[in-house]
Parts: structure tokens; sequence; C-alpha cells
């Protein structure tokens, strides 16, 4: 892996620029090889890192995300056992807990941010790759629906769930016995895969990528 430095704008220069997403200077685009890496001459943070099969690891790893939060949704979360009594959940159970009364806006944006949000992510990440993976034009409003998907990922907080989960058990683990169900290890194995997606994806090459086929 080699690892090279864009080199900063030059203030004649109007084309060709790309901005830093973490300190927002202005650098010159240039040519990245699949295997190099171009970091920030400022601040050294990654701008693009092509990769060989990227997009098709990529989709993959949505439909594995998609498929898991499936799971996550409608299989047994956890189960609680106190007094001789045993009550189960799910995701969804969890969610609609809040559907009543003063605190239903609550259940909305739990679901939202931990169900609808992430799966919009992930569908529009598979309609964006897809095609061009196998070699295709882009599909249709293909570059506004990936923007869509970028401006969805501060606000898909399944992981932020799962660590407020975590939180909950150690606090109610002295009070009843707590068996994690197959749901709660799909969620887990979701928020893996949508860590190691997101590390797989450099957005500037799926941008690249957008514009060349779309002018093909």
């Amino acid at each position: 892996m080699t690892a090279t430095k864009l080199p900063f704008a030059a203030s004649s220069d109007v084309g060709d620029l790309i901005a830093c997403p973490t300190c927002d200077a202005l650098l010159h685009e240039r040519p990245v090889a699949v295997g190099e890496t171009a970091r920030c001459p400022r601040c050294h943070t990654v701008i693009e890192a092509p990769r060989a099969l990227a997009m098709t690891r990529i989709i993959m790893l949505a439909l594995s995300a998609l498929i898991l939060m499936v799971a996550a949704i409608f299989f047994p979360f956890l189960e609680l056992e106190a007094a001789g009594m045993i009550r189960r959940s799910s995701l969804l159970d969890t969610v609609m807990a809040y559907s009543g009364g003063l605190t239903e806006p609550l259940t909305i944006v739990m679901a939202a941010l931990i169900v609808v949000l992430p799966t919009t992510r992930f569908l529009g990440l598979l309609y964006v790759l897809a095609p061009m993976a196998f070699g295709w034009h882009p599909a249709r409003h293909a570059a506004p629906v990936f923007r869509f998907v970028e401006l969805l990922r501060p606000w898909a907080m399944a992981e932020v769930f799962v660590v407020g989960v975590a939180v909950a058990l150690v606090k109610v683990g002295g009070l009843a016995h707590i068996s994690l169900g197959p749901a709660f290890w799909a969620f887990v194995a979701l928020v893996i895969v949508t860590v190691l997606k997101d590390n797989f994806m450099s957005r500037v090459t799926v941008w690249k990528t957008l514009d060349a086929r779309r002018r093909s």
C-alpha cells in the first residue's frame, strides 16, 4: 500500500479542486491508482483510497446488513427472568413500548435512528453501487441518492443503541436474570458490518466513478 499526499491548490487553480473533509484545505486533485492512499498534506486525513473489488465488497456487506436488520427486528432480543416470571422482547417491542401518550414522538425517533435510516442507507448504497459493480452505467438519479445516503450517515445510530443497551444491561443485571437473544447478536453483527462497510468505501472514488460512467 502506497501513501501519497495531494498537493495544495494554487491560487490560480480554477478546476479539479477537492476540499479536505477534516480541515477544509483546498487540494489539487490527481489520479490515484488502486492500492494507493491519498492524504491531506495538512492534517493527513485519508482523501481517497481505491481498492480492488471494493464496490463488490461494499455490496456484499450492505446485503448482509439488510439480512441482519430483519433478524434484529423480528427475533427475540432479550429475555428477562425475575420472581419466576419470564418476559421476552424483540427490537420491535422495544420501539413500540413508547408508542402511547406523550412518548409517541420518541417511538418515531427511535424507529428512525436505529431501523429506518440505517436500512435506507443500505438500500441507497445498493442502488448506487450495484450497477457500477457490474460495469453498467449508473442508475437514474444515482448521484442525488448517494448524496442523500451521505447526509444520513451521522444520523444512523445503530451503534449508539448497542452501547445504550449494554449500559442498561449492566444496571439491570443485578435485578433479574438476563438472556441475550439471537436478535441482540444480529444487531451487534450489524454494527460490525456497518463499520467494515464504511472503512471499505472511498467516497471520492465513488464520486469519480459516477462521473466517469455518466460521461462514457
